[in-house]
């Protein structure tokens, strides 16, 4: 990810996809890494539609998942103004006109209100619940700390979207159970791809793909993907994420 100066002291811009793609990012605070190009790499190829990003942050995941798959309009939601106010401006810097649109507003609150709009839903929720971690740093609470249980996130997820149409997630593998325990629920085709850093290390993240209102079938679990070499430098699979290749899974 490249960086330079924006004109506001509190921010950044950064790019993505070889320079494809812009985003505004506080300077302090949550910045999208690996985990949201990873998420936008993770969804399905289609060609129209309706995609929804809860808890879309600045856009870390939102924007490139918006140049991938330019046949759909996409909605963030994002309950903290500032951090929408940087998706909006990325948005803008990117040209995507009408085919984004952010909104300001809780998650649930706001999916309670558009049941069985979307054709694919996404999120990269908060991956601690209160009290588990030591207190974040200056601007970081509301990506690390949850304030919508984990089981919230994934409800409101479901709520939105069509019948049948996918929900995919990161998080962190340790909540993988959470994450099952839910989408059984109301979900079938669940398929877990954990992404390990090195050969032979345990997946920290795993994505998380189901499609709702499906009967309850057997669980796919992939093998895990790499994300580096013993060297130190990425592996095929992880450089063609950050490139802006979709992810075969």
């Amino acid at each position: 990810m490249s960086q330079q100066r924006a004109p506001s002291p509190c921010t950044t811009r950064d790019t993505v996809y070889q320079g494809r793609v812009t985003l505004v990012q506080p300077e302090t605070g949550f910045r999208a890494g690996f985990d949201s190009l990873a998420l936008a790499a993770g969804l399905p190829a289609m060609d129209k539609g309706e995609a929804l990003e809860l808890g879309c942050g600045s856009g870390g995941a939102l924007l490139p998942a918006a140049f991938r798959l330019p046949g759909l309009v996409f909605t963030g939601v994002e309950q903290d103004a500032s951090a929408a106010a940087l998706a909006r401006e990325g948005a803008a810097l990117n040209a995507f006109g009408t085919r984004v649109v952010i909104e300001t507003d809780e998650a649930a609150g706001w999916a309670a209100a558009h049941e069985n709009r979307f054709d694919l839903v996404f999120a990269n929720p908060p991956y601690f619940e209160p009290g588990r971690i030591s207190p974040p740093g200056e601007g970081k609470a509301g990506a690390y700390i949850e304030s919508l249980p984990l089981e919230g996130w994934v409800k409101a997820m479901l709520f939105a979207a069509k019948p049948r149409a996918p929900v995919i997630l990161i998080h962190r593998a340790a909540e993988l159970a959470r994450l099952l325990a839910q989408l059984d629920r109301q979900a079938g085709e669940v398929t877990v791809l954990p992404i390990a850093s090195k050969e032979g290390e345990q997946a920290r993240r795993v994505l998380v793909r189901a499609r709702k209102g499906l009967k309850r079938g057997p669980l796919t679990l992939l093998a895990p993907l790499i994300t580096h070499a013993e060297d130190g430098t990425r592996t095929p699979p992880a450089q063609a994420i950050v490139e802006g290749f979709g992810i075969d899974w």
